[in-house]
């Protein structure tokens, strides 16, 4: 584990953030940062979702040290400043889901070689969020997960999730499937289109913060998905949906405005997660850690209350 390079200026987290470079079990160098402090209570496990890097979870880090919460993010493969799996770095690409579960066991090796307090918690939010569930199928150790607007499916009509199925089925066996997925583009969401409609936030400031993250660090953005990419991420959300959900407290945070993931599977696996809560936030886009004050507030009191809840599980 090295030093890797941390924009403190771009992060707006809490001082004294760190970041490491990982190698994963199949040779990538992916990137983590932690940000610790004296007597923490336990350590959040950031799992962001796809495009996110780790100086967009600063103010989140900031809010959990707040409630005394040490945290550790992470920049996935194919984004951020990790090892971009393509030549053309602009394009979010994965050979398969599964491969993110090599990220989560080297974050896990980062927080115990930095000797981060357990108990361990995670957020896991969008994207972080399918990877989320599927590291804790596998058992991952920790006593309680939040999920926010987890991508458990995207949104899409029936006929768009048909094409879409369709040719990222015909690309991978034809072999052009690091192709960009028609009508996305390479550039990122927040610097090509505006704050009006957008379907991140609600919050002028953070959209306005966010892009002039991307101008400053344009290596940190990411713009739309490959055809792989997208096929392997349908597959893995539909054999997804038909597990039982893991024995393990949860809650679940979805905006009344989310536009980006598959809301009725969301619904659908908290009715029957036996030790989860879903939580419905009024006007909640799809980055309601990162909205106006007024709703981020209280969803991190929420957060930290039960973390503390169950800080003694037996893990």
């Amino acid at each position: 584990m090295q030093a890797a390079p941390f924009h403190a200026d771009l992060a707006n987290g809490p001082d004294g953030g760190v970041a490491h470079w990982l190698t994963t079990s199949d040779g990538l160098r992916i990137r983590a940062a932690h940000w610790d402090m004296a007597d923490a209570k336990g350590t959040v496990l950031i799992f962001p979702g796809r495009t996110e890097y780790i100086e967009k979870y600063g103010p989140t880090a900031k809010s959990l040290q707040a409630h005394g919460y040490a945290s550790l993010a992470i920049d996935w493969r194919g984004q951020g400043i990790a090892d971009r799996t393509q030549p053309n770095g602009a394009l979010g690409h994965v050979r398969e889901f599964a491969d993110y579960q090599h990220d989560v066991a080297a974050v896990l090796a980062c927080a115990a070689e930095v000797s981060l307090p357990r108990p361990y918690f995670v957020i896991a939010h969008s994207m972080g969020g399918c990877i989320g569930l599927r590291a804790l199928m596998n058992g991952l150790d920790i006593n309680a997960a939040v999920f926010s607007a987890p991508m458990w499916g995207v949104a899409a009509s029936p006929l768009v999730r048909a094409y879409a199925w369709t040719i990222t089925s015909i690309s991978v066996a034809m072999g052009f499937d690091n192709k960009i997925f028609p009508g996305k583009s390479e550039q990122s969401y927040v610097v090509h289109d505006e704050f009006d409609g957008n379907t991140l936030t609600g919050d002028p400031d953070t959209f306005a913060w966010l892009r002039r993250n991307l101008v400053q660090q344009p290596d940190l953005g990411l713009g739309g998905p490959s055809l792989r990419w997208l096929n392997k991420m349908l597959h893995e959300t539909r054999q997804l949906s038909k597990l039982p959900s893991p024995d393990l407290p949860c809650l679940t945070f979805l905006g009344t405005q989310e536009a980006i993931v598959d809301t009725d599977r969301i619904r659908t696996r908290m009715a029957n997660w036996k030790n989860g809560t879903l939580r419905i936030i009024i006007d909640g886009r799809h980055e309601m850690l990162t909205d106006r004050p007024e709703m981020r507030t209280p969803i991190f009191e929420e957060i930290a209350a039960f973390f503390d809840a169950h800080r003694g599980d037996a893990r």
